[in-house]
């Protein structure tokens, strides 16, 4: 998932020329007047912007456990991470030819994380992803994609948008330490409390609170790359902090320089894959909700990113429809069910690819860029390993933010039937600590809303067999059905 990190200066494009080579004429450079300079620049501000992914993927997924207490390697993970981001960016740019790249989702990694694999084994949580890519691809190839994008109300969709990026502020601020967990033994209704006593505490919440405070400055001087600079500047400081003091825990990761920063790629999570095994854990109707809550989460968010990347990038026509869309939307299903296969949670399209066409990409060759960035980065496992959650989680914050303020002003806050509806969603999924419940509650609060008020053929007939089937979801252990 992901949102932008920079507020990057839009180059006007060259005027169309006739193309100079059969390099020129594949990726039509000359054709949307741009130059292979230009593309090769986008190509490394994209891969700068989006970066962190690389760290934060990892941390987010192994810190989780699946049912049998089992975590996913850490090392694996940023291979698996950087792989895939490599492979599905070069996919786009070559088969689709559009500057959009693609990388771990920061939405559906923690649906993956907190909601699948503590029901089921990673396998069986991995294959309903892959599971999920194949529903996407589906969908485009029946040409049913959109329709069922416009069955849910614009309001509503934002407001699922809205709810993920609170989600993942409240997952940052809890990996970091700067919030936890009362313990059960306090006797109290308040669930949470600032640092682990109530205060703050220690050097690692201080390379937190510093991170925050610094990525958040380098964004409102609209610094190309903001939350990477940020991530390597606060590793840096944690490491040097790591050398001289001493610190009983830094959490999942030490900082700690590796010996050998170079390794060679640990493809061990590559094709650990079950397709059905999560059904036989949680059910045939639990299986396909949670599956439809990994589509939801890749869905929306990948249709919303490529038509404004594409927008930006001049790449619309009179209509604002882009010649060969369907070709990227399929390639988007084939990277949620490569993410999946891959052992690192859905891909999809990320919004920090307006930093490259910032700086001027219009093509995919600036993709084969930053996709083949991604493939060196295979061989930096050990660096990458090193950051600490302190350092990364930031970001989280950061891309919380951003997903906020760039959703909230589309609700019509003056229509409650949509309103309300969005307002339950956004808060039931950090709340509950769930997006399966913000969706499902948000969906049929919409529902029930609309009719009462007399709106009942506003509703899509999906959208009431959606809601029906949450309903039943909600009821079932009431029924006797868990």
């Amino acid at each position: 998932m992901s949102t932008s990190a920079t507020a990057p200066v839009d180059v006007n494009p060259q005027p169309p020329s006739a193309p100079k080579n059969g390099f020129d004429r594949y990726f039509k450079i000359s054709e949307r007047g741009s130059t292979i300079p230009r593309e090769i620049r986008g190509g490394f501000a994209t891969f700068f912007a989006m970066a962190y992914i690389i760290v934060l993927n990892p941390i987010i997924l192994g810190s989780a456990k699946d049912m049998y207490g089992h975590q996913l390697d850490n090392g694996q993970l940023v291979t698996a991470t950087a792989l895939t981001a490599a492979f599905t960016t070069l996919l786009m740019g070559v088969i689709g030819n559009v500057p959009i790249a693609l990388a771990a989702g920061l939405g559906v990694n923690t649906v993956v994380a907190l909601q699948l694999a503590p029901r089921m084994s990673w396998p069986d949580a991995m294959g309903m992803v892959v599971l999920a890519g194949f529903v996407v691809m589906l969908l485009v190839a029946t040409g049913l994609r959109e329709r069922v994008m416009n069955a849910v109300p614009l309001g509503l969709r934002k407001g699922i948008a809205i709810g993920i990026g609170l989600f993942i502020m409240l997952i940052g601020l809890v990996d970091s330490g700067f919030v936890s967990r009362i313990p059960d033994a306090a006797h109290t209704t308040v669930p949470l409390q600032l640092g682990a006593d109530g205060h703050l505490n220690g050097w690692p919440v201080l390379v937190f609170v510093l991170g925050v405070l610094l990525t958040l400055a380098l964004m409102v001087r609209k610094v190309p790359g903001a939350i990477l600079i940020s991530i390597v500047v606060m590793t840096v400081a944690a490491v040097i902090i790591n050398a001289v003091a001493t610190v009983p825990s830094w959490g999942l990761t030490t900082p700690k320089w590796p010996g050998n920063p170079v390794s060679t790629p640990d493809f061990g999570l590559v094709g650990q894959v079950s397709l059905f095994g999560g059904f036989e854990k949680v059910g045939i109707l639990t299986g396909v909700l949670f599956v439809f809550t990994v589509l939801l989460s890749c869905f929306f968010d990948a249709m919303g990113t490529i038509m404004g990347i594409s927008d930006e990038a001049k790449l619309t026509d009179a209509n604002g429809q882009m010649p060969g869309m369907n070709k990227v939307l399929f390639i988007d299903g084939i990277a949620v069910a490569a993410g999946g296969a891959s052992s690192s949670s859905a891909t999809t399209c990320f919004v920090e690819s307006t930093a490259g066409v910032g700086e001027g990409a219009r093509t995919g060759l600036a993709n084969v860029v930053t996709g083949g960035l991604f493939a060196v980065a295979l061989f930096l496992t050990p660096i990458a390993t090193m950051v600490p959650s302190q350092a990364a989680t930031p970001a989280l914050l950061a891309v919380g933010f951003l997903i906020l303020s760039g959703g909230i002003r589309a609700i019509d806050w003056d229509d409650w039937t949509i309103a309300i509806p969005a307002f339950v969603t956004m808060l039931m999924m950090p709340f509950t600590y769930s997006i399966t419940n913000g969706i499902g509650m948000g969906f049929i609060t919409f529902t029930v809303l609309r009719v009462v008020a007399g709106r009942a053929k506003e509703v899509p007939v999906a959208m009431y067999a959606v809601s029906a089937v949450f309903a039943f979801y909600y009821l079932m252990p009431a029924l006797g059905l868990t």
